[in-house]
Protein backbone atom coordinates (compact mmCIF):
# COMPACT_ATOMS: atom_id res chain seq x y z
CA UNK A 1 0.00 0.00 0.00
CA UNK A 2 2.81 2.38 0.92
CA UNK A 3 4.67 1.55 -2.30
CA UNK A 4 1.57 2.28 -4.36
CA UNK A 5 1.12 5.63 -2.61
CA UNK A 6 4.76 6.55 -3.32
CA UNK A 7 4.35 5.75 -7.00
CA UNK A 8 1.15 7.78 -7.09
CA UNK A 9 2.75 10.75 -5.32
CA UNK A 10 5.90 10.73 -7.49
CA UNK A 11 3.77 10.61 -10.65
CA UNK A 12 1.78 13.62 -9.44
CA UNK A 13 4.96 15.56 -8.68
CA UNK A 14 6.45 14.78 -12.09
CA UNK A 15 3.22 15.77 -13.86
CA UNK A 16 3.13 19.07 -11.94
CA UNK A 17 6.79 19.68 -12.75
CA UNK A 18 6.17 19.05 -16.44
CA UNK A 19 3.32 21.54 -16.42
CA UNK A 20 5.43 24.22 -14.74
CA UNK A 21 8.43 23.74 -17.02
CA UNK A 22 6.56 23.63 -20.30
CA UNK A 23 3.25 25.40 -19.81
CA UNK A 24 2.54 26.20 -23.46
CA UNK A 25 3.60 22.80 -24.81
CA UNK A 26 1.57 20.97 -22.19
CA UNK A 27 -1.48 23.17 -22.71
CA UNK A 28 -1.46 22.73 -26.49
CA UNK A 29 -1.01 18.97 -26.12
CA UNK A 30 -3.92 18.75 -23.68
CA UNK A 31 -6.15 20.90 -25.88
CA UNK A 32 -7.45 17.81 -27.69
CA UNK A 33 -8.49 16.19 -24.40
CA UNK A 34 -10.07 19.42 -23.18
CA UNK A 35 -11.99 19.87 -26.41
CA UNK A 36 -13.02 16.20 -26.46
CA UNK A 37 -14.39 16.31 -22.91
CA UNK A 38 -16.10 19.62 -23.64
CA UNK A 39 -17.78 18.17 -26.74
CA UNK A 40 -18.93 14.86 -25.29
CA UNK A 41 -20.09 16.20 -21.92
CA UNK A 42 -21.83 19.27 -23.34
CA UNK A 43 -23.59 17.18 -26.02
CA UNK A 44 -24.55 14.35 -23.66
CA UNK A 45 -25.58 16.72 -20.85
CA UNK A 46 -27.77 18.77 -23.19
CA UNK A 47 -29.27 15.76 -24.95
CA UNK A 48 -29.74 13.89 -21.65
CA UNK A 49 -31.35 16.89 -19.97
CA UNK A 50 -33.65 17.48 -22.95
CA UNK A 51 -34.60 13.80 -23.08
CA UNK A 52 -35.27 13.75 -19.34
CA UNK A 53 -37.41 16.88 -19.62
CA UNK A 54 -39.43 15.54 -22.56
CA UNK A 55 -39.92 12.13 -20.92
CA UNK A 56 -41.06 13.88 -17.76
CA UNK A 57 -43.58 15.82 -19.81
CA UNK A 58 -44.69 12.60 -21.52
CA UNK A 59 -45.30 11.13 -18.07
CA UNK A 60 -47.54 14.10 -17.34
CA UNK A 61 -49.93 12.63 -19.93
CA UNK A 62 -50.28 9.60 -17.65
CA UNK A 63 -48.40 6.31 -17.30
CA UNK A 64 -49.94 3.22 -18.92
CA UNK A 65 -52.57 5.49 -20.42
CA UNK A 66 -54.34 5.40 -23.78
CA UNK A 67 -56.18 8.32 -25.36
CA UNK A 68 -59.20 7.39 -27.50
CA UNK A 69 -59.38 10.17 -30.07
CA UNK A 70 -60.41 11.01 -33.60
CA UNK A 71 -56.90 11.82 -34.81
CA UNK A 72 -53.73 9.75 -34.25
CA UNK A 73 -50.70 11.53 -32.80
CA UNK A 74 -48.13 12.29 -35.45
CA UNK A 75 -50.61 12.28 -38.33
CA UNK A 76 -50.44 8.54 -38.95
CA UNK A 77 -47.76 8.58 -41.65
CA UNK A 78 -49.15 8.52 -45.20
CA UNK A 79 -52.70 7.65 -44.16
CA UNK A 80 -55.13 10.03 -46.00
CA UNK A 81 -56.05 12.93 -43.74
CA UNK A 82 -59.59 13.07 -45.07
CA UNK A 83 -60.32 9.66 -43.58
CA UNK A 84 -59.45 11.07 -40.16
CA UNK A 85 -61.61 14.13 -40.79
CA UNK A 86 -64.60 11.91 -41.60
CA UNK A 87 -64.30 9.94 -38.38
CA UNK A 88 -66.89 10.57 -35.68
CA UNK A 89 -65.83 12.40 -32.53
CA UNK A 90 -65.44 10.42 -29.34
CA UNK A 91 -68.65 10.89 -27.35
CA UNK A 92 -69.37 11.08 -23.64
CA UNK A 93 -72.01 8.35 -23.99
CA UNK A 94 -69.28 5.91 -25.11
CA UNK A 95 -67.47 6.17 -21.78
CA UNK A 96 -69.97 4.08 -19.76
CA UNK A 97 -69.94 0.96 -22.01
CA UNK A 98 -66.15 1.13 -22.33
CA UNK A 99 -65.82 1.25 -18.54
CA UNK A 100 -68.24 -1.65 -18.11
CA UNK A 101 -66.69 -3.93 -20.73
CA UNK A 102 -62.97 -3.27 -20.04
CA UNK A 103 -61.44 -5.80 -17.65
CA UNK A 104 -57.90 -4.37 -17.81
CA UNK A 105 -58.81 -0.71 -17.29
CA UNK A 106 -58.47 0.86 -13.86
CA UNK A 107 -59.94 4.29 -14.60
CA UNK A 108 -61.77 5.89 -17.52
CA UNK A 109 -62.43 9.62 -17.97
CA UNK A 110 -63.89 11.84 -20.64
CA UNK A 111 -62.99 15.43 -21.45
CA UNK A 112 -63.51 17.99 -24.16
CA UNK A 113 -62.07 21.42 -24.81
CA UNK A 114 -63.85 24.68 -25.38
CA UNK A 115 -63.11 28.37 -24.94
CA UNK A 116 -64.99 31.47 -23.88
CA UNK A 117 -64.58 34.80 -22.16
CA UNK A 118 -64.17 34.79 -18.35
CA UNK A 119 -65.36 37.87 -16.49
CA UNK A 120 -64.88 39.20 -12.97
CA UNK A 121 -66.35 42.64 -12.30
CA UNK A 122 -64.64 44.99 -14.79
CA UNK A 123 -61.94 42.51 -15.81
CA UNK A 124 -62.56 40.27 -18.82
CA UNK A 125 -60.30 37.63 -20.36
CA UNK A 126 -61.15 36.63 -23.92
CA UNK A 127 -60.92 33.09 -25.33
CA UNK A 128 -59.84 31.29 -22.16
CA UNK A 129 -59.62 27.54 -22.79
CA UNK A 130 -61.50 25.26 -20.47
CA UNK A 131 -61.58 21.52 -19.88
CA UNK A 132 -64.91 19.87 -19.21
CA UNK A 133 -63.89 16.70 -17.35
CA UNK A 134 -65.48 13.72 -15.60
CA UNK A 135 -64.79 12.59 -12.05
CA UNK A 136 -61.89 10.18 -12.72
CA UNK A 137 -59.85 12.70 -14.71
CA UNK A 138 -57.83 13.77 -11.66
CA UNK A 139 -56.95 10.14 -10.86
CA UNK A 140 -55.53 9.58 -14.34
CA UNK A 141 -54.08 13.07 -14.75
CA UNK A 142 -53.31 14.55 -11.30
CA UNK A 143 -53.94 18.28 -10.97
CA UNK A 144 -51.78 19.91 -8.28
CA UNK A 145 -53.81 22.47 -6.36
CA UNK A 146 -52.09 25.54 -4.92
CA UNK A 147 -55.04 27.05 -3.03
CA UNK A 148 -58.44 25.61 -2.18
CA UNK A 149 -59.45 22.17 -3.46
CA UNK A 150 -60.21 20.14 -6.55
CA UNK A 151 -63.75 19.47 -7.78
CA UNK A 152 -65.77 17.06 -5.62
CA UNK A 153 -67.69 13.95 -6.67
CA UNK A 154 -71.03 15.71 -5.98
CA UNK A 155 -70.05 18.60 -8.24
CA UNK A 156 -69.31 16.13 -11.02
CA UNK A 157 -72.54 14.20 -10.44
CA UNK A 158 -74.86 17.20 -10.38
CA UNK A 159 -72.99 19.48 -12.77
CA UNK A 160 -72.52 22.17 -10.14
CA UNK A 161 -71.30 25.58 -11.34
CA UNK A 162 -67.84 25.23 -9.78
CA UNK A 163 -64.47 25.91 -11.35
CA UNK A 164 -60.76 25.38 -10.72
CA UNK A 165 -58.77 28.25 -12.22
CA UNK A 166 -55.33 27.93 -13.79
CA UNK A 167 -52.65 29.97 -12.03
CA UNK A 168 -52.19 32.50 -14.84
CA UNK A 169 -55.94 32.91 -15.34
CA UNK A 170 -56.46 33.60 -11.63
CA UNK A 171 -53.53 36.03 -11.57
CA UNK A 172 -54.83 38.01 -14.54
CA UNK A 173 -58.33 38.27 -13.08
CA UNK A 174 -57.40 38.98 -9.45
CA UNK A 175 -53.78 40.30 -9.61
CA UNK A 176 -52.77 37.64 -7.08
CA UNK A 177 -53.88 34.06 -7.79
CA UNK A 178 -54.82 33.24 -4.19
CA UNK A 179 -57.32 36.12 -4.11
CA UNK A 180 -59.56 34.19 -6.52
CA UNK A 181 -60.50 31.54 -3.96
CA UNK A 182 -64.17 31.79 -2.96
CA UNK A 183 -64.99 34.43 -5.57
CA UNK A 184 -67.49 34.03 -8.43
CA UNK A 185 -66.57 34.49 -12.07
CA UNK A 186 -68.90 34.64 -15.05
CA UNK A 187 -68.77 32.09 -17.88
CA UNK A 188 -71.23 32.58 -20.75
CA UNK A 189 -73.62 34.46 -18.50
CA UNK A 190 -73.46 31.92 -15.65
CA UNK A 191 -72.03 32.68 -12.21
CA UNK A 192 -69.43 30.05 -11.30
CA UNK A 193 -67.85 29.61 -7.86
CA UNK A 194 -64.05 29.36 -7.70
CA UNK A 195 -63.21 26.39 -5.44
CA UNK A 196 -59.52 26.01 -6.26
CA UNK A 197 -56.48 27.41 -8.05
CA UNK A 198 -53.93 25.21 -9.79
CA UNK A 199 -50.36 25.47 -8.53
CA UNK A 200 -48.11 27.17 -11.11
CA UNK A 201 -46.85 24.53 -13.57
CA UNK A 202 -44.48 26.48 -15.81
CA UNK A 203 -43.85 26.09 -19.54
CA UNK A 204 -44.30 22.78 -21.31
CA UNK A 205 -42.33 22.08 -24.51
CA UNK A 206 -44.78 19.47 -25.76
CA UNK A 207 -47.89 21.51 -25.13
CA UNK A 208 -50.26 18.98 -23.59
CA UNK A 209 -52.10 19.92 -20.41
CA UNK A 210 -51.57 23.66 -20.05
CA UNK A 211 -53.08 23.91 -16.56
CA UNK A 212 -51.66 27.40 -15.97
CA UNK A 213 -53.80 28.98 -18.68
CA UNK A 214 -57.08 27.05 -18.53
CA UNK A 215 -60.03 26.47 -16.26
CA UNK A 216 -61.37 23.06 -15.20
CA UNK A 217 -65.12 22.54 -14.79
CA UNK A 218 -67.35 19.46 -14.32
CA UNK A 219 -68.35 17.87 -17.60
CA UNK A 220 -72.09 18.06 -16.89
CA UNK A 221 -71.85 21.80 -16.26
CA UNK A 222 -69.62 22.24 -19.33
CA UNK A 223 -72.23 20.50 -21.49
CA UNK A 224 -74.79 23.08 -20.34
CA UNK A 225 -72.75 26.14 -21.32
CA UNK A 226 -70.77 24.73 -24.27
CA UNK A 227 -71.42 22.98 -27.55
CA UNK A 228 -69.77 19.56 -27.36
CA UNK A 229 -70.59 18.73 -30.99
CA UNK A 230 -68.19 21.45 -32.15
CA UNK A 231 -65.31 20.16 -30.03
CA UNK A 232 -63.08 17.10 -30.40
CA UNK A 233 -63.80 15.30 -27.15
CA UNK A 234 -61.76 12.29 -26.17
CA UNK A 235 -61.61 9.47 -23.66
CA UNK A 236 -58.65 8.62 -21.40
CA UNK A 237 -58.21 5.01 -20.27
CA UNK A 238 -55.67 4.10 -17.60
CA UNK A 239 -54.73 0.45 -17.10
CA UNK A 240 -54.66 -1.44 -13.84
CA UNK A 241 -51.37 -1.98 -12.03
CA UNK A 242 -48.88 -4.24 -13.87
CA UNK A 243 -51.13 -4.53 -16.94
CA UNK A 244 -49.05 -4.31 -20.17
CA UNK A 245 -50.10 -1.36 -22.31
CA UNK A 246 -50.27 -3.49 -25.46
CA UNK A 247 -52.71 -5.92 -23.80
CA UNK A 248 -54.92 -3.04 -22.67
CA UNK A 249 -54.77 -1.46 -26.12
CA UNK A 250 -55.85 -4.71 -27.80
CA UNK A 251 -58.78 -5.09 -25.42
CA UNK A 252 -59.76 -1.44 -25.82
CA UNK A 253 -59.68 -1.74 -29.61
CA UNK A 254 -62.13 -4.66 -29.44
CA UNK A 255 -64.41 -2.83 -27.03
CA UNK A 256 -64.46 0.36 -29.12
CA UNK A 257 -65.23 -1.60 -32.27
CA UNK A 258 -68.08 -3.27 -30.39
CA UNK A 259 -69.39 0.04 -29.04
CA UNK A 260 -69.35 1.56 -32.53
CA UNK A 261 -70.76 -1.64 -34.06
CA UNK A 262 -68.04 -2.04 -36.69
CA UNK A 263 -68.08 -5.26 -38.69
CA UNK A 264 -64.83 -7.23 -39.23
CA UNK A 265 -64.30 -5.74 -42.70
CA UNK A 266 -64.50 -2.13 -41.52
CA UNK A 267 -61.42 -0.17 -40.49
CA UNK A 268 -61.11 1.42 -37.07
CA UNK A 269 -62.77 4.85 -37.04
CA UNK A 270 -60.89 5.93 -33.90
CA UNK A 271 -57.27 6.33 -32.81
CA UNK A 272 -55.70 4.76 -29.73
CA UNK A 273 -52.81 7.04 -28.82
CA UNK A 274 -50.32 5.41 -26.50
CA UNK A 275 -48.12 7.60 -24.29
CA UNK A 276 -45.43 4.93 -23.79
CA UNK A 277 -45.01 4.50 -27.57
CA UNK A 278 -44.29 8.20 -27.92
CA UNK A 279 -41.69 8.01 -25.14
CA UNK A 280 -40.01 5.03 -26.87
CA UNK A 281 -39.77 6.99 -30.13
CA UNK A 282 -38.22 9.90 -28.27
CA UNK A 283 -35.60 7.55 -26.78
CA UNK A 284 -34.62 6.21 -30.21
CA UNK A 285 -34.26 9.74 -31.59
CA UNK A 286 -32.02 10.85 -28.73
CA UNK A 287 -29.94 7.67 -28.98
CA UNK A 288 -29.14 8.64 -32.58
CA UNK A 289 -28.16 12.15 -31.49
CA UNK A 290 -25.90 10.73 -28.77
CA UNK A 291 -24.15 8.40 -31.23
CA UNK A 292 -23.46 11.35 -33.52
CA UNK A 293 -21.97 13.33 -30.62
CA UNK A 294 -19.78 10.38 -29.59
CA UNK A 295 -18.46 10.02 -33.15
CA UNK A 296 -17.34 13.66 -33.20
CA UNK A 297 -15.80 13.28 -29.75
CA UNK A 298 -13.77 10.21 -30.71
CA UNK A 299 -11.93 12.29 -33.31
CA UNK A 300 -11.06 14.88 -30.66
CA UNK A 301 -9.76 12.18 -28.33
CA UNK A 302 -7.58 10.69 -31.06
CA UNK A 303 -5.95 14.09 -31.48
CA UNK A 304 -5.63 14.35 -27.70
CA UNK A 305 -4.02 10.91 -27.39
CA UNK A 306 -1.33 11.85 -29.91
CA UNK A 307 -0.75 15.15 -28.08
CA UNK A 308 -0.28 13.50 -24.67
CA UNK A 309 1.81 10.71 -26.20
CA UNK A 310 4.10 13.38 -27.64
CA UNK A 311 4.57 14.88 -24.16
CA UNK A 312 5.36 11.47 -22.70
CA UNK A 313 7.92 10.61 -25.41
CA UNK A 314 9.70 13.92 -24.74
CA UNK A 315 9.47 13.33 -20.99
CA UNK A 316 11.03 9.86 -21.28
CA UNK A 317 13.91 11.30 -23.33
CA UNK A 318 14.49 14.13 -20.84
CA UNK A 319 14.46 11.76 -17.85
CA UNK A 320 16.51 8.95 -19.34
CA UNK A 321 19.35 9.37 -16.85
CA UNK A 322 16.91 9.57 -13.90
CA UNK A 323 15.27 6.35 -15.10
CA UNK A 324 18.70 4.73 -15.27
CA UNK A 325 19.53 5.77 -11.69
CA UNK A 326 16.20 4.45 -10.40
CA UNK A 327 16.74 1.10 -12.06
CA UNK A 328 20.36 0.96 -10.82
CA UNK A 329 19.22 1.28 -7.19
CA UNK A 330 16.57 -1.41 -7.54
CA UNK A 331 13.46 0.10 -9.16
CA UNK A 332 11.54 -2.61 -10.99
CA UNK A 333 10.13 -2.38 -14.48
CA UNK A 334 6.54 -2.34 -13.26
CA UNK A 335 7.34 0.61 -10.95
CA UNK A 336 8.74 2.68 -13.83
CA UNK A 337 5.82 1.61 -16.01
CA UNK A 338 3.25 2.56 -13.35
CA UNK A 339 4.84 5.97 -12.73
CA UNK A 340 4.69 7.00 -16.38
CA UNK A 341 1.17 5.64 -16.90
CA UNK A 342 -0.07 7.52 -13.84
CA UNK A 343 1.65 10.69 -14.98
CA UNK A 344 0.03 10.40 -18.39
CA UNK A 345 -3.35 9.78 -16.73
CA UNK A 346 -2.87 12.84 -14.49
CA UNK A 347 -2.23 15.03 -17.51
CA UNK A 348 -5.38 13.77 -19.24
CA UNK A 349 -7.46 14.24 -16.09
CA UNK A 350 -6.15 17.80 -15.91
CA UNK A 351 -7.29 18.41 -19.48
CA UNK A 352 -10.63 16.83 -18.60
CA UNK A 353 -11.06 19.10 -15.56
CA UNK A 354 -10.57 22.15 -17.78
CA UNK A 355 -13.16 20.76 -20.19
CA UNK A 356 -15.62 20.03 -17.38
CA UNK A 357 -15.17 23.53 -15.98
CA UNK A 358 -16.07 24.96 -19.38
CA UNK A 359 -19.12 22.68 -19.59
CA UNK A 360 -20.32 23.71 -16.12
CA UNK A 361 -20.22 27.32 -17.27
CA UNK A 362 -22.07 26.38 -20.45
CA UNK A 363 -24.88 24.65 -18.51
CA UNK A 364 -25.79 27.92 -16.79
CA UNK A 365 -25.98 29.71 -20.15
CA UNK A 366 -28.03 26.95 -21.82
CA UNK A 367 -30.40 26.69 -18.84
CA UNK A 368 -31.11 30.41 -19.15
CA UNK A 369 -31.68 30.18 -22.92
CA UNK A 370 -33.66 26.93 -23.17
CA UNK A 371 -36.99 26.01 -21.57
CA UNK A 372 -35.41 23.17 -19.59
CA UNK A 373 -32.61 22.88 -17.06
CA UNK A 374 -29.31 21.53 -18.41
CA UNK A 375 -27.38 19.53 -15.82
CA UNK A 376 -24.41 17.16 -15.58
CA UNK A 377 -25.36 13.92 -13.86
CA UNK A 378 -23.02 12.14 -11.41
CA UNK A 379 -22.78 9.21 -13.81
CA UNK A 380 -21.74 11.49 -16.66
CA UNK A 381 -19.15 13.22 -14.47
CA UNK A 382 -17.61 9.95 -13.29
CA UNK A 383 -17.71 8.65 -16.87
CA UNK A 384 -15.74 11.69 -18.04
CA UNK A 385 -13.08 11.08 -15.40
CA UNK A 386 -12.88 7.40 -16.36
CA UNK A 387 -12.50 8.31 -20.05
CA UNK A 388 -9.68 10.73 -19.19
CA UNK A 389 -7.84 8.06 -17.21
CA UNK A 390 -8.28 5.50 -20.00
CA UNK A 391 -7.09 8.03 -22.57
CA UNK A 392 -4.03 8.77 -20.44
CA UNK A 393 -3.18 5.08 -20.21
CA UNK A 394 -3.55 4.63 -23.98
CA UNK A 395 -1.46 7.74 -24.67
CA UNK A 396 1.30 6.76 -22.24
CA UNK A 397 1.48 3.00 -22.74
CA UNK A 398 4.20 3.01 -25.45
CA UNK A 399 6.46 5.67 -23.81
CA UNK A 400 6.03 3.88 -20.46
CA UNK A 401 7.11 0.55 -21.95
CA UNK A 402 10.13 2.23 -23.54
CA UNK A 403 11.13 3.69 -20.17
CA UNK A 404 10.55 0.39 -18.34
CA UNK A 405 12.75 -1.59 -20.77
CA UNK A 406 15.76 0.78 -20.65
CA UNK A 407 19.14 -0.63 -19.75
CA UNK A 408 20.23 1.23 -16.57
CA UNK A 409 23.88 1.56 -17.67
CA UNK A 410 23.01 2.93 -21.09
CA UNK A 411 20.40 5.23 -19.58
CA UNK A 412 22.85 6.70 -17.04
CA UNK A 413 25.53 7.28 -19.70
CA UNK A 414 23.03 9.11 -21.93
CA UNK A 415 23.46 12.22 -19.80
Amino acid sequence: MRKTFEIFWNSLLFATQELRKNKLRTFLSLLGITFGIFCIISVMATVGSLESSIKSEFKSFGNNTIYVQKWPWGGGGEYPWWKYANRPNTKFKEMAPVKQRMSLAGNVAYTYFNASAIDYKDVSLASVSWYGVTDEFNIIQPVEIGWGRYLSSNEFEYGTASVVLGYNVAEKLFEKAEYALGKSVEIKGRKVNVVGIVKKQGQNMLGGWDFDNVIIIPYRFASQVGNESRSDGFMIVKGKENVPTDDMKNELRGVMRSVRKLNPKQEDNFALNDVSSGATQITSIFNGMTIGGIAITILSFIVGIFGVANIMFVTVRERTSIIGLKKAIGAKRRTILAEFLMESAFLCVLGGIIGLALVFGLTFILSAVFKFKVFISIGLFLGAVAVCILTGILAGIIPAFIAAKMDPVVAIRSK
